[in-house]
């Protein structure tokens, strides 16, 4: 939700128009114009928890709510949110913002490409907190500067750490931040617990916490 803000409301510009003292005229009607949130469209690739968790925030913008998940409908979110759910095409055109969190497989891996960035909106913005991988960066910097999309917001990237000379850093109507989509001392304290119960259960032997490969999953039965 930060990043939504962040764009829709040109935050870091203001930030650095401040710092490089660059406000020498003072209140302007035009300065940094934004958009409201109130009554625009916020498309979500991947409502499983972390998604469900963007919508419910989404919700209080009173941001409409598109959704899309590449295999089972969340009707628990639809009930609570009125979130609308529609094929990827149809969320690509519709979305104002596209916020993913889908998973990286085989099939997600550079699902964002300059294909996909066509069918975008002009004014619309994309924010990735998932993986990296999922957008293919050359074809995005190629996408932001031929203006068929108007902005990004990206927390992860295909190569971590970024490197200095990715254009990403450049170009303007870009927010980068270091993979810090999990960085509260809340948030790590609990993933180091979970850590540790895993080690745990090893010697138990029981089934690991959030266990991703399940083709194992009987080992621990």
């Amino acid at each position: 939700m930060y990043l939504i803000l962040v764009l829709a409301r040109n935050i870091i510009q203001g930030n650095e128009l401040l710092k490089q003292k660059r406000w020498e005229i003072g209140w302007m009607p035009n300065l940094l114009l934004g958009s409201d949130l109130d009554d625009m469209t916020l498309g979500i690739l991947g409502l499983g928890k972390i998604g469900a968790a963007v919508a419910r925030r989404a919700k209080a913008f009173n941001l409409k709510i598109i959704y899309h998940n590449r295999q089972t409908r969340n009707y628990k979110i639809e009930t609570e949110t009125q979130a609308r759910y529609i094929d990827l095409n149809s969320l690509l055109r519709q979305s104002g913002f596209l916020s993913i969190h889908a998973d990286l497989k085989s099939d997600s891996s550079h699902l964002m490409d300059s294909s996909r960035f066509r069918m975008m909106k002009k004014t619309s913005y994309i924010i990735n907190t998932s993986r990296g991988q999922i957008i293919n960066e050359r074809h995005l910097i190629q996408g932001l500067n031929r203006k068929m999309i108007a902005g990004a917001a990206l927390d992860v990237f295909e190569n971590e750490p970024i490197p200095r000379h990715n254009s990403l850093l450049t170009v303007k109507n870009v927010v980068t931040l270091p993979h810090i989509g999990s960085a509260t001392y809340q948030t790590r304290s609990k993933m180091s617990q979970i850590e540790v119960q895993n080690l745990l259960n090893v010697f138990e032997p029981k089934e690991p916490i959030f266990l991703v490969n399940q083709e194992v999953k009987n080992q621990y039965i």
